[in-house]
């Protein structure tokens, strides 16, 4: 349910302004109206560079609190949040950052130091200096094994080193570069014992610096978040700031707002008592209004399933408690596996136990889903892949007839389920089409309602008047003449009474327009639930294939050393399947209801949350 608003216009004085504003942000129920889309100032961009600072810090802070732990040792206690420190924290941590960063190119560069010294050894490079008193210097050549030539022994006193990584090391001496077809490497001017040395100082380094940016980050990262907070409400108050319009001559502040028809009183009294002018009226189609949505425990599980998409327009409806059993059934249908609705299930039982109280919504949205899951698969007899109408199990004999497979059922020559699915999509592009005649109806008037009611009851009246007919269900003459009379008062409607207020001859072309494309669009619509079907079909083909690759691969051997093989074949199929089942069982039954049903509910979305101007305060 969407809730309902008023429109606040404030007239204040230059003087009352600032304490008005504190005052409004006390009662933290009003959400004021932004006129300046895009604009900025140079107060709100200070703040908010702040906020871009302030998340960065609280991202380095969280990956150091995860990645530098020691398990042996307890975290340190946070200490008490104070913003006003937030400052100091933050340059600590950029000078920590900046170090590490430091220490880790250092390390880099020593590890290529000891990768080019590692075939040559630990040699000292005094003792080859010596060599260029007598004129002779050293040459340190790679090539393949195949190409070291011999004769470089005797001309260079070539000496080969060792073969390392398919390549042969040789070092030659001579008094000037020699005439040799390898490639000459520039060694560093260390030695590898050196470089080793070198690597254990600046991992210890590290290491300091790791369990400083460690503790700084779990003693300090409440101030750090209470000066997030603190910022925010400066972003907040900047905003209204840029948002307030100033008139005759500055000493006027003229300012606009939202709030909820609940909270009306608590402002009104507010504004009476200080005696601020203020307009209250109700929102008009043309205004911009924020909001909020209200909705029982569960249609609020599936409101970000809606958010993904969009928030509804006030002047929309909202859908969440509409799409909520649609989605739950789609996703069943394309998961179709008892089995894996049981995991399903598991896994969000356990985790609404952990989560914060904020994200169990999630867990027990994964209950509704997982249980959906194991209904359908009871009822089309597929459990971990298992097409349990087609088992000679004893125990199944008196149930495994009335599983809705094509094993035991056929209508019209297809597949139950396709059928199935093809009519749940037909009863939820009707609502749609209902949904949109209510929404006509409660923005112009009922007469607006009628063409699209027109539709729905003629769908339905034709497939009853020459649907059941074909299917063979005789039908009585005067029903027939009843169900022809409904047809022609809903071809009026169509035809005749889709824009009220119109042209006879508008309305017949748009009637006719209207015909078209619901011919088309209609048939496309439907095809497109066929998916639930396929998508089911498949994952229990799939999870079938992988139970006969485990069985089929380790039928020679032993049941002493069989059920390994066979459990992990079991597993990783299962693994597979069930996350490829996921992503199709959540991506297309959103597809179905984004596409589909919003299209034939005609949902615009493109709401803007409603978020009152208030005191933000880090708990």
């Amino acid at each position: 349910m969407i809730e309902k608003m008023k429109k606040l216009t404030f007239l204040v004085t230059s003087k009352e302004y600032e304490p008005f504003l504190d005052g409004i942000r006390q009662l933290g129920v009003v959400h004021i109206a932004e006129n300046q889309k895009g604009a900025t100032s140079s107060e709100l961009q200070r703040y908010l560079d702040k906020a871009n600072r302030y998340k960065e810090a609280l991202k380095s802070m969280d990956y150091a609190v995860s990645a530098y732990a020691d398990e042996a040792s307890p975290a340190p206690e946070p200490l008490k949040a104070d913003f006003n420190k937030a400052e100091d924290v933050l340059e600590q941590l950029d000078t920590l950052l900046a170090q590490e960063n430091q220490l880790k190119h250092q390390l880099d560069d020593v590890h290529k130091c000891q990768e080019q010294l590692f075939p040559w050894g630990n040699f000292d490079w005094n003792t080859l200096k010596e060599l260029e008193q007598y004129g002779f210097n050293a040459y340190f050549y790679s090539c393949s094994p195949k190409l070291f030539q011999p004769e470089w022994q005797s001309q260079y006193f070539a000496t080969e080193i060792t073969d390392y990584n398919k390549k042969t090391y040789f070092v030659a001496f001579a008094k000037q570069t020699p005439d040799i077809n390898a490639e000459l490497l520039q060694l560093p001017d260390q030695s590898l014992d050196f470089y080793n040395k070198e690597e254990e100082r600046l991992k210890i380094e590290l290491e300091e610096t790791r369990k400083q940016l460690y503790t700084l980050s779990c003693q300090n990262k409440p101030s750090v978040l209470a000066a997030q907070t603190e910022n925010e409400n400066g972003i907040d108050l900047s905003k209204v700031h840029l948002n307030t319009e100033s008139i005759a001559a500055d000493a006027v502040k003229l300012m606009e707002g939202w709030v909820m028809e609940k909270n009306e009183k608590e402002v009104v009294d507010y504004l009476e008592k200080n005696r601020i002018f203020y307009e209250l009226a109700k929102p008009t189609l043309e205004d911009d209004v924020p909001i909020k949505i209200t909705n029982g425990w569960y249609s609020r599980l599936f409101e970000p399933i809606l958010k993904m998409y969009s928030l509804p327009s006030y002047h929309d409806l909202d859908v969440t408690p509409y799409l909520a059993p649609f989605f739950m059934l789609f996703f069943g249908l394309c998961m179709g596996d008892a089995g894996y609705g049981i995991l399903i299930f598991a896994v969000s039982c356990i985790l609404s136990r952990k989560l914060d109280a904020d994200k169990k919504g999630y867990a027990y949205l994964g209950m509704f889903l997982g249980g959906m899951t194991i209904i359908v698969g009871i009822l089309t007899g597929s459990v971990f892949g298992i097409n349990l109408s087609r088992q000679e199990w004893a125990f199944l004999a008196p149930v495994k007839k009335y599983f809705i497979s094509e094993d035991n059922y056929q209508i019209a020559g297809y597949s139950p389920m396709m059928v199935i699915s093809v009519i749940i999509g037909l009863i939820q592009v009707l609502f749609g089409m209902v949904l949109s005649a209510v929404k006509a109806a409660r923005l112009y008037g009922w007469k607006y309602g009628i063409g699209r009611m027109s539709w729905v009851v003629g769908i339905l009246t034709a497939l009853a008047t020459f649907g059941l007919p074909a299917c063979g269900v005789a039908l009585p003459q005067w029903l027939v003449y009843v169900l022809y009379a409904v047809l022609a008062v809903c071809v009026i409607g169509i035809f005749f009474l889709n824009s009220p207020g119109k042209n006879i001859f508008l309305n017949i072309g748009t009637g006719v327009w209207d015909t078209y494309g619901m011919s088309t669009g209609l048939l496309g619509d439907l095809l497109s639930y066929i998916r639930l079907f396929a998508l089911g079909l498949t994952g229990g083909v799939l999870g079938g294939v992988f139970n006969t690759l485990a069985i089929d691969l380790t039928s020679g051997m032993s049941w002493g050393v069989r059920w390994l093989p066979m459990l992990i074949i079991l597993l990783l199929g299962h693994g597979i399947n069930f996350a490829l089942c996921m992503i199709s069982s959540f991506v297309h039954p959103m597809r179905l209801t984004f596409v589909e049903f919003f299209k034939n509910a005609q949902f615009e979305g493109g709401g803007k949350a409603y978020d009152p101007f208030r005191v933000k305060t880090y708990k």
